[in-house]
């Protein structure tokens, strides 16, 4: 789902700013011949994310490290599980030890918080998703890593959808002239998302043709209202103030898609290691 050219220019940056011009530490005590081999170990039971490009951040720094993975991502493991195995000069491996562990620690905690947020809404029909609040350049991975906890993406950037928010409403003089400016030029294929905050929003929202009607903020009684309302005819999305002692009630209501940030900006790293 990423795209491998962007993130090999990633990888760059990444090992330059760790790296600096050199790893002084590595340079003066491991000889330049000295080889090794370090196991990348889970720390915790976590969903993996991200594998790849970690054992791309090794190969990257150093061709001739070879990496075996023995997990992929989606998978679920315990802890002590052996991600991969990383073999060659233990210059090079050492080097690039903090930069592969970030990255991975990063993705695979968001794709084991979206799992943690999908199970607690299992038995309903409503799916989560994501939103547009990612760490600046790292949104593709982020988002794969959402995947690969068993979430869905919503817009990757501002090109792939239109979202009628309440700014853009009052600029274009209603939900309804909003709707249909937007329909005028917009490609056949391309939904149109409104955002409301009051349930008298949702009727004209779907009265306007919108495809998708964003629940913001709304009570769990004005979303249940809001969800017969529409009966079928539009999607919902729940958004604002979702968290994990929230998420439950809200899916409920019956709304198809709850997003929140909370499975990226605030998922904590996992613990994985680098071990001999």
């Amino acid at each position: 789902m990423y795209d491998v050219f962007q993130t090999e220019k990633l990888i760059d940056l990444w090992l330059t700013e760790d790296i600096g011009y050199c790893d002084l530490t590595a340079q003066l005590m491991i000889d330049q011949d000295t080889m090794g081999t370090f196991h990348m170990n889970a720390r915790e039971p976590m969903h993996v994310a991200g594998i790849d490009v970690a054992a791309r951040v090794f190969c990257k720094y150093d061709a001739q490290l070879k990496v075996t993975r023995f997990v992929k991502d989606g998978d679920k493991v315990e802890k002590g599980t052996r991600l991969l195995t990383v073999t060659g000069p233990a210059r090079s491996i050492l080097t690039a030890e903090r930069t592969a562990l970030n990255i991975s620690q990063r993705l695979c905690g968001i794709a084991t918080e979206t799992a943690r947020y999908n199970a607690e809404i299992a038995g309903t029909k409503t799916r989560l998703i994501d939103s547009r609040k990612t760490t600046p350049g790292l949104r593709m991975l982020e988002k794969h890593a959402v995947v690969c906890g068993g979430g869905l993406n919503h817009r990757l950037g501002l090109d792939n959808g239109v979202m009628l928010k309440d700014n853009h409403i009052v600029v274009s003089g209603g939900i309804t002239k909003a709707v249909a400016s937007a329909r005028k030029l917009l490609p056949i294929l391309t939904k149109i998302e409104v955002e409301c905050d009051r349930v008298e929003q949702v009727a004209e929202a779907l009265q306007a043709g919108a495809d998708v009607i964003m629940l913001d903020n709304m009570a769990l009684e004005d979303m249940r209202t809001a969800v017969g309302m529409v009966a079928g005819k539009a999607k919902i999305e729940a958004s604002g103030g979702i968290n994990f002692k929230t998420i439950r009630a809200i899916a409920e209501t019956g709304v198809d898609y709850i997003s929140t940030s909370k499975i990226t900006q605030a998922a904590p790293p996992v613990d994985i290691g680098l071990d001999d």
